[in-house]
């Protein structure tokens, strides 16, 4: 154990019922957290008074008036649990329950970022995490060509520590020190992509981040965002992106790649009836370029549609 202490970072939005799940399995840690700063994301529901009555966690609520997102409640939460002094910082979504043993697997181990891996309610790995995210091939249209479930059948069958290139803002573990080094996840995106551009940053400081196959999360809902593209969660998606690739993008091309999706999204619209889709994908390319090409430059309030 490092006998460091760790701060968790939990972003919740008008989800009560999945947050006490959450909050449960928080407290039945066998490594209890020193703190537990939970974002209220302005929910209109009965989240207050759920969080009132958990006297059984060391809990710091901040209650925002307006909803800021993800991005932005995950950036109000490490800002505040960074300024505190936690020597780590354990960003958790609301939708997921660690097992007991979770926090005290990661705490065991001496990394600068780690993240818990994920299985769903059967106890199959969902685990999204990439282990190749490709910036560099202009031509990888799909920059996530390997992910640790699409690579491995089964938790059991991971290495007990395994490199990854991106991670979700669902159990990643980061130390104050690197928060320090590259700053705070980017209130700019909203939602989707801060954590997958937070994880870049890090990268780009020299970090390996570390998927630790016996810290265990249980997702309790299913993943669908590849349905929500002719949506408002699918203009996120495209616009953020779009933005990773402008700031992080190894190359010309590869900066340039959001033109040729954009084309290939509005070519393809009229066999797909997906004009909706179109409309969103042409405003996420107009909206990535008045995106701050680095987290230093994204002050005043979050961008949002």
């Amino acid at each position: 154990m490092t006998g460091e202490t760790v701060a968790v970072v939990v972003v919740t939005y008008n989800r009560s019922a999945l947050l006490t799940g959450m909050l449960d399995g928080l407290a039945a840690q066998t490594h209890p957290p020193d703190a537990v700063w939970v974002v209220d994301n302005a929910s209109t529901d009965d989240t207050a008074e759920v969080l009132a009555a958990r006297t059984d966690l060391p809990l710091r609520v901040l209650r925002l008036e307006e909803n800021t997102g993800g991005a932005g409640g995950f950036h109000r939460g490490a800002e505040e649990a960074t300024r505190a002094g936690y020597d780590r910082l354990w960003l958790m979504d609301d939708d997921v329950v660690p097992v007991p043993e979770c926090l005290e697997v990661l705490m065991s181990v001496d990394e600068d970022c780690l993240m818990a891996v994920r299985e769903d309610r059967q106890g199959r790995l969902v685990e999204k995490s990439a282990i190749r995210f490709d910036l560099a091939n202009p031509l990888a249209i799909r920059p996530k060509t390997a992910s640790v479930d699409s690579t491995y059948s089964s938790r059991a069958e991971m290495p007990a520590l395994l490199p990854v290139e991106n991670v979700a803002f669902e159990g990643f573990m980061i130390r104050r020190r690197v928060v320090e080094e590259i700053g705070l996840p980017d209130a700019w995106f909203f939602i989707f992509y801060d954590d997958c551009d937070y994880a870049l940053r890090a990268r780009a400081a020299g970090r390996t981040i570390w998927a630790v196959r016996d810290a265990v999360l249980v997702r309790q809902l299913d993943f669908d965002q590849q349905h929500a593209l002719d949506g408002w969660k699918g203009y996120y998606m495209y616009r953020n992106l779009f933005a990773v690739h402008r700031r992080h993008g190894q190359n010309a091309l590869v900066r340039a790649k959001p033109y040729l999706i954009t084309a290939g999204v509005l070519a393809l619209a009229p066999l797909r009836g997906g004009r909706a889709e179109a409309r969103n994908v042409m405003a996420a390319l107009r909206d990535a370029r008045r995106m701050p090409r680095t987290p230093e430059g994204r002050g005043g309030r979050p961008a949002s549609r």
